[in-house]
């Protein structure tokens, strides 16, 4: 089994589960054309589309049809996933387990399929292609519901919303943020011989912008009198780029050099003979001159960069520069409120990695029980 693709205009409209024959498997795909239906992103679907490609193998090899799941089988399918073999290089470090047969699927990647098959099987009795409840089932969790830092609803224990979870689940490590150490960045920003490149690492490292905000920005979101940035929902980056948010927001930049660099790029190496309204676009004098950057270009141009420092690790991406930002601000004493506000997290969990950090009311009164000890 594989996963297709159909491009219009360099953005996916459709997302194809291809079984042995050739043939697309019918439920994945009405599922897949579902959740590009209801506006997410096609990165969403190609994910779903990957995941749903190794459940339905796990089909194959029982003999199942896709209908008869069960609770039971929920359970093989945990264990099957947990001994599945991964030809692809580890995205982090010491993320994924090694067996007999090679390295193993991370727990993430396992926890990310099972989310995926009870996403499915929803769908599936709306759409009345299965009966009785979800074979994913869910339960409500009443130790989560006791974590004193959990955000909760307005009503608090009057709301509907109670946190649940699924009965079939993988335990998953609650890691720390792996920002960049100050000599690393300031070995990167001295390093940069593009503009453009050096613009969109300041706008991630001084902004904490994700790279999808970065590469969506164009001309009209920039304020430069007022010096911030406008971050802006949008579908119709010819790369197939979007935003991971769709709650648009206001990103001050107050640290000169950052804007300085961007209006530097605009006015200096930006192609002046471009129609595209987004900022970052490919330069040069090849057949994609003028057309935006891509994510994929982003990643390469970071890890070259990183390579020719002889720092590059697999936790090092393009996104660690945010997480060096944000771990920064909470250590310079930023509120964690305010930090959720310009990180333009959803949920305040999301924010809350990065109090772990360095927590000075724990190192304060560490600090203090030392002093008494002594």
């Amino acid at each position: 089994m594989h996963v297709q693709t159909v491009k219009t205009g360099g953005i996916v409209s459709s997302v194809v589960l291809v079984g042995p024959d050739g043939e697309p498997v019918p439920p994945v795909t009405r599922f897949l054309r579902y959740v590009l239906d209801s506006g997410r992103s096609p990165n969403t679907a190609l994910g779903y589309g990957y995941d749903l490609r190794l459940v339905f193998e796990f089909f194959a090899e029982r003999g199942i049809d896709w209908r008869e799941f069960r609770p039971a089988l929920a359970l093989e399918l945990l264990g099957w996933l947990r001994r599945r073999p991964v030809r692809g290089p580890a995205q982090r470090l010491g993320l994924a387990p090694v067996g007999s047969g090679g390295r193993l699927l991370a727990p993430a990647s396992v926890a990310r399929v099972l989310a995926a098959v009870s996403s499915f099987y929803d769908w599936a009795i709306v759409a009345e292609l299965v009966t009785g409840e979800n074979p994913m089932r869910r339960r409500r969790d009443v130790a989560l519901a006791m974590v004193a830092e959990r955000h909760r609803p307005f009503m608090g224990n009057a709301s509907r919303q109670q946190p649940v979870s699924r009965e079939v689940r993988v335990r998953l490590p609650h890691r720390l943020p792996r920002p960049m150490s100050e000599p690393e960045v300031t070995a990167l920003l001295e390093s940069m011989t593009c503009l453009r490149d050096l613009t969109m690492v300041l706008l991630m490292l001084d902004g904490a912008l994700r790279p999808g905000e970065v590469l969506g920005l164009q001309l009209g979101d920039i304020a430069y009198g007022r010096r911030r940035v406008t971050i802006r929902k949008r579908d119709d980056h010819p790369r197939g780029v979007r935003a991971k948010s769709r709650n648009e927001r206001v990103v001050d930049l107050l640290e000169p050099r950052t804007l300085d660099a961007v209006n530097r790029y605009v006015l200096h190496e930006r192609p002046v003979d471009a129609s595209s309204p987004f900022v970052f676009l490919v330069g040069g004098r090849g057949a994609r001159r003028c057309e935006p950057l891509s994510y994929a270009a982003l990643v390469r141009m970071f890890a070259r960069r990183l390579d020719t420092l002889g720092i590059r690790t697999v936790d090092k991406t393009p996104h660690a520069l945010r997480h060096t930002h944000a771990t920064a601000m909470w250590e310079a004493g930023m509120r964690e409120l305010a930090l959720q506000r310009r990180l333009g997290h959803a949920s305040p969990e999301s924010t809350r990695i990065y109090t772990r950090v360095s927590d000075q009311q724990v190192r304060d009164e560490y600090t203090a029980a030392l002093r008494d000890r002594r």
